[in-house]
């Protein structure tokens, strides 16, 4: 199983070739703000571990391993912020709050919020309990 900082790598570059159809180290170095150096250090760790395949000054891919992860991770992100939205979390808090929990989480977690997430979509009545019960606790 990727460490987290593992996770954040395999995750920026599937985005990275999901969005431009390749990732280079200067744009995981930028879409991280880190240095090169240290994209080409996770890199080289990622390619020992079969995640991806790097060839120096070629570029890299993702391995089917890597690729599969990838895409759990995006998802993984992508319902975190969903689910901080529809809960009521403000905007210029999201990012952040999903950059520190989402290594924490258990997959069963994500699930589970996940579920959440379906029943919140399905019943427009229980967010708008959810939202009358936030602006009573406001007002309180």
């Amino acid at each position: 199983m990727p460490t987290p900082s593992m996770e954040d790598y395999i995750e920026q570059i599937y985005l990275l070739i999901d969005n431009k159809g390749y990732a280079r180290v200067s744009d995981i170095a930028d879409a991280l703000s880190v240095h090169p150096s240290s994209v080409t250090k996770m890199v080289q760790k990622l390619d020992k571990d079969d995640y991806l395949v790097y060839e120096k000054y070629r570029g890299l891919v993702l391995t089917s391993k890597g690729n599969k992860i990838g895409k759990r991770l995006v998802f993984r992100h992508e319902l975190l912020e969903q689910f901080l939205n529809l809960i009521g979390v403000k905007e210029e808090n999201i990012y952040e709050d999903v950059e520190g929990i989402e290594h924490h989480l258990s997959w069963d977690s994500i699930d589970r919020i996940g579920d959440l997430v379906q029943l919140f979509e399905e019943n427009d009545d229980l967010l708008k309990s959810l939202r009358d019960i936030q602006t009573k606790n406001a007002d309180g």
